[in-house]
C-alpha cells in the first residue's frame, strides 16, 4: 500500500509526516511511503484507495480522517500554500469522482507522537487494500 507523505520538511511541527515515514520505512513491510513535494502535481488522481499522512493543526493525538469526514475538516491559515490546497483539492477530486476512498492519518502539529495508533491504523488500512473494502 502506498502512503502519500504531505508537509513542509522545513517547518517544525509541519515536517511531522516525513519524521513518522522514516521512522516506519523497514518496519512496515506492506508499506510504501510516497513524498509528495510542496506545489508537485497530485500523484494519486484516479486511484480506489488513497492513504495520506499529514500533520494537521489543532489536532491533540493522532486520528483517521475518511471520506464521510472530510467536510469536516476546517482549512484555518496553514503552514504553506500547499497544505491550504490539500483539502480543497481532495474534495474537489472526491465530489468530481477522480478518487475513490480517502483516508488521512493526521498527526498533531504538537505533543508526543503515538507510533503505536499510526502502526495500529495502517496495518489496519493495509488489510482494507488487500480485501478490497
Amino acid at each position: 500500500m502506498k502512503v502519500y507523505v504531505f508537509g513542509n520538511e522545513d517547518f517544525e511541527g509541519d515536517n511531522l509526516a516525513f519524521k513518522v515515514a522514516k521512522y516506519f520505512e523497514h518496519k512496515l513491510k506492506d508499506v510504501k511511503f510516497v513524498t509528495v513535494k510542496p506545489n508537485e502535481d497530485l500523484p494519486f488522481i484516479d486511484e480506489k484507495f488513497v492513504v495520506i499522512l499529514d500533520a494537521i493543526e489543532g489536532i491533540d493525538e493522532v486520528i483517521e480522517v475518511a471520506n464521510d469526514d472530510l467536510d469536516k475538516l476546517v482549512l484555518p491559515p496553514r503552514s504553506s500554500v500547499h497544505d491550504f490546497d490539500l483539502g480543497f483539492q481532495i474534495k474537489y477530486l472526491t465530489k468530481i469522482g477522480k478518487l475513490g476512498k480517502v483516508t488521512i492519518v493526521g498527526l498533531p502539529m504538537s505533543g508526543k507522537i503515538d507510533y503505536l495508533r499510526i502502526q495500529s491504523i495502517l496495518r489496519k488500512l493495509v488489510a482494507q487494500e488487500m480485501h478490497g473494502s
